[in-house]
């Protein structure tokens, strides 16, 4: 149930315009400072990882690894994508506390 939540809020912020898909728009995002979040897949390679790892930290990005390539071009209504940038604080904000509660969550069961 919260999967569902938080894919409705990222489609949700995808279609009022605040999200950058693709290794291209996302570093694009970050590197603007227009980045509030930015979700890495879980299946993204290693170099795109540690690269949007590495970029995050030092333009102090909050990023979290969730989903696969499939589920993040699905939520955004794309193909396949390995990272996408929440681009407002707001939804941002929002998609943190549904991904904390999975966690939550999936810990107890």
């Amino acid at each position: 149930m919260k999967m569902c939540k938080t894919s409705s809020l990222i489609s949700l912020a995808m279609k009022a315009g605040k999200v950058s898909s693709g290794e291209f728009q996302t570093e694009e995002s970050v590197k603007r400072g227009k980045a509030s979040l930015v979700i890495i897949s879980k299946d993204a390679s290693n170099n795109t990882r540690k690269k949007f790892e590495n970029m995050c930290t030092f333009y102090n990005v909050e990023c979290v690894i969730k989903f696969s390539k499939e589920e993040l071009g699905l939520m955004i209504g794309r193909e396949f994508r390995a990272c996408l940038s929440v681009n407002d604080q707001g939804f941002a904000q929002s998609i943190k506390k549904q991904l904390l509660l999975m966690t939550q969550d999936s810990m107890e069961d």
